[in-house]
């Protein structure tokens, strides 16, 4: 992809403030990065964010940014996209600012298929307001807020985002800079909301958090990326792959048990009944790797052109087009 333009083009020269270690400071370097890649200026980029570590993110962007207020950052881009359908609107949020507050307006900017990209990084606890457990916290998990362990189940992401019918989801990790990269690009590229998952990490409160999946030295075992119109082969030796045991996912091991390649299930991204891809995204170990990638991404109809549309359909009748046509309208004078 040819730009124009470099990561440095996306900085400003704000001194970043987040915990030394943060995974925040990844998906900041990401972001430049794709930024760049993406070629839109960034004088016709906007980011929004709302309340939480994540959601200073804005302050470090060359870029317009908005740093609103706890769980509203849906509801402001989806404002910013309606009324400059011509911006490239990003959202960042976290898993509390994101699905407990915030929740009804992610589902519904996720329902309308609003041409927005949510980078949603979770950390699976609260690290702004000092150690609460979150919508994703894991139950029994002690925290600042569960000094005896949550009692309660957590939300999958992907579930959720499912569940509102979207088009376009992704899933990453804070420490594979280029993956994150790769789902920041497709997401633009995609027409409609577009939901990238970012497991990342808080030194604080929850450190080590995703190592079952982030280590390094288990990560191809524990995890698969999928690649649109590729095998989904994982592991090490890449000697493991996904096949379908009726209605479920498997993994076996290619080679044993009668299994060769052409069991294996290749992977489509745009396939329309989502089915197959809530089951890749409710994936978790020891017995299913962790689905990373674009899991999800199905072209639709999206709100914020549907919006330009009807206006243009509606004056194409009428001799009102603007709104000082209307106040113009009628009986009208003047007062000297």
């Amino acid at each position: 992809m040819n730009s124009q333009y470099t990561a440095k083009d996306f900085k400003n020269e704000q001194q970043i403030k987040w915990c030394p270690g943060c995974g925040d400071f990844a998906v900041l370097n990401c972001l430049h990065k794709a930024m760049s890649e993406i070629g839109v200026a960034p004088a016709d980029t906007a980011v929004i964010s709302g309340i939480g570590c994540s959601s200073r993110l804005p302050y470090y962007m060359g870029t317009y940014g908005f740093h609103t207020i706890h769980g509203r950052g849906s509801a402001i881009a989806t404002g910013v996209k309606v009324a400059n359908p011509a911006l490239s609107v990003w959202q960042i949020t976290g898993d509390g600012d994101c699905l407990a507050i915030g929740g009804n307006h992610f589902i519904h900017a996720v329902r309308r298929n609003i041409d927005i990209n949510i980078v949603l990084l979770n950390n699976k606890i609260y690290g702004l307001t000092k150690g609460q457990y979150s919508p994703t916290t894991e139950r029994g998990y002690v925290t600042k807020s569960s000094p005896y362990g949550t009692i309660e189940d957590p939300f999958n992401p992907a579930e959720l985002a499912f569940g509102a019918r979207a088009n376009f989801f992704a899933r990453t990790i804070d420490v594979d800079l280029p993956s994150t990269t790769e789902c920041m690009i497709a997401a633009a590229a995609h027409k409609g909301t577009a939901v990238i998952e970012v497991l990342q990490n808080c030194v604080i409160f929850t450190d080590g958090i995703h190592k079952y999946y982030s280590d390094k030295e288990n990560r191809a075992d524990r995890t698969i990326y999928l690649r649109q119109g590729e095998k989904m082969i994982f592991g090490k030796e890449s000697n493991k792959g996904l096949v379908l045991q009726g209605l479920d996912l498997k993994a076996v091991t290619i080679g044993e048990d009668g299994y060769t390649i052409d069991d294996i299930l290749t992977h489509d991204a745009t396939l329309h009944d989502p089915t197959l891809h809530c089951k890749l995204a409710a994936m978790e170990g020891p017995e299913l790797p962790l689905a990373l990638g674009i899991i999800r991404n199905v072209e639709g109809i999206n709100y914020d052109q549907a919006v330009v549309d009807q206006i243009h359909r509606v004056q194409a009748n009428t001799q009102i087009k603007t709104f000082a046509d209307l106040m113009m309208s009628g009986n009208v004078w003047e007062v000297k």
